[in-house]
């Protein structure tokens, strides 16, 4: 049996996504900058996403931005920001618990001048109000902070964070990761009090290599990709117009019959707690447990549906991840968007994760596509190997 367990990494593309790729590719191909009907086929493609973005975000198509995916819609968001408000101040907020799309720009922006502040979180991942309110000063343009972690499924009020920040400063700009909350969660932009918002598409059964980047009507941003001027200036270049049709495609499924996927999703992660609680040592991090006066379930509504965290002593995260993959198992040490190369998780000693831990911690993230059968495969896996590789560790 194959589970794969890795869907906070990347997804499997749909059926219908596929197809209209190709179509894409190979049907209607033209540019879709030409004035002639090749182009103008391919340019329907880019027009229809827009404007099916903008009917599910209730914004306007003009403030859609198609990008290369996360990582570009983050650098587009916080550079072009900074870069396009400096006049008016170089601080900047954001997170001890952020993506390395997101922290490693704002190291960048520091070596122009621009000063950065990192709010810490709670040990469930949750923002610290005060800590966030006492970091604005009348330097500050810019704050971001993301929607959901990839690496524990910490959810953020955003709309309750954004409102807190703009009562202090009404200028402030609020961006959002919410590269891992699209297509889990509603997200209204406006209604939130959201100007900048980063979305990926390979996270929700569209391809890699295409997001987008929503800007509210009337925010500056500066480009950083100079060229022919496509997008209205905000990022030149020929569009992926076979990318940003399986993007589209990936959106308008991804939201159908939502409510029901949801509660699949949660019932798998629900499971997956409860087998892995029932395995000595095994910690689950982040999932509310001081609160005992509500169920696991209720707790586990209070995280992202998606991504588990849990944390085995005495095995070395690798080796486990790859006792699993040869049973044909898919898991993740970590964030596999930053590297395959192993190293400590920022996010988890943001929420006070032991230090003998940190190397010893596998991420499961789920998928509409994944099984039950899945889930109860890896928990009889997972209680067969750990007792084994702990004694082993520990001789």
């Amino acid at each position: 049996m194959i589970a794969y367990l890795d869907n906070a990494a990347t997804t499997k593309v749909s059926e219908s996504v596929r197809d209209i790729m190709v179509d894409a590719l190979y049907v209607n191909f033209g540019n879709p900058s030409s004035m002639h009907r090749k182009g103008m086929e391919a340019e329907r493609y880019i027009k229809d996403a827009k404007e099916s973005i903008a009917r599910l975000l209730k914004v306007e198509p003009k403030e859609i931005v198609f990008t290369s995916g996360g990582t570009e819609s983050n650098n587009m968001a916080l550079i072009g920001t900074a870069l396009a408000y400096q006049r008016s101040g170089k601080h900047i907020i954001t997170t001890q618990f952020e993506h390395p799309s997101v922290h490693n720009p704002l190291i960048a922006l520091e070596d122009f001048g621009f000063r950065i502040s990192y709010v810490p979180v709670d040990k469930n991942g949750k923002v610290i109000e005060e800590a966030l309110l006492n970091e604005i000063c009348d330097d500050t343009t810019l704050v971001s902070i993301m929607y959901v972690n990839n690496e524990v499924g910490a959810i953020q009020d955003i709309a309750r964070l954004s409102k807190l920040v703009k009562e202090k400063k009404p200028d402030v700009l609020f961006h959002t990761d919410a590269i891992q909350s699209f297509g889990k969660l509603k997200i209204f932009p406006k209604k939130e009090g959201i100007d900048l918002m980063s979305v990926s598409g390979h996270k929700f059964h569209g391809p890699k290599g295409a997001g987008f980047l929503y800007i509210k009507d009337k925010v500056k941003v500066k480009p950083i990709i100079h060229g022919g001027g496509q997008q209205k200036g905000y990022r030149s270049g020929t569009e992926n117009v076979p990318a940003i049709a399986g993007l589209y495609q990936a959106i308008s499924e991804i939201y159908e019959n939502h409510d029901e996927k949801i509660n699949h999703l949660y019932n798998l992660k629900t499971h997956m707690i409860e087998g892995l609680q029932q395995i000595p040592e095994v910690v689950v991090n982040a999932v509310f447990k001081e609160q005992e006066d509500i169920s696991l379930s209720e707790r586990v509504h209070l995280t992202a549906p998606h991504v588990v965290s849990a944390s085995f002593p005495g095995i070395r995260s690798e080796v486990l991840l790859h006792a699993l993959e040869d049973r044909e198992i898919y898991v993740s040490s970590g964030s596999a968007c930053a590297s395959n190369h192993p190293s400590l998780s920022g996010s988890l000693m943001a929420i006070g994760v032991e230090k003998s831990l940190l190397d010893s911690t596998l991420r499961f993230s789920f998928s509409v596509n994944t099984k039950m059968d899945e889930i109860d495969y890896t928990l009889e896996v997972l209680n067969e190997i750990v007792p084994m590789l702990r004694r082993y560790t520990r001789k």
